[in-house]
């Protein structure tokens, strides 16, 4: 069993709470991050756009497709 398998059959288990949970979780290691590291706060507030909707392209692709 490979690990990607095995994550997948772990997080089949999750409820939407517990998905968002662990968005907050990933959301406050970045601010501690940002907060460690201060050039990364720096940035023009479109890069962060454009971070985010790169990071969300494949997710809702996956979403919507049949």
């Amino acid at each position: 069993m490979s690990f990607t398998t095995w994550a997948d059959s772990k997080v089949k288990k999750f409820s939407w709470i517990d998905l968002k949970l662990v968005q907050i979780s990933a959301i406050g290691c970045f601010l501690m991050i940002a907060k460690l590291w201060k050039p990364l706060l720096r940035l023009d507030w479109y890069w962060y756009a454009v971070i985010a909707v790169l990071a969300g392209i494949k997710p809702v692709y996956n979403a919507l497709r049949k």
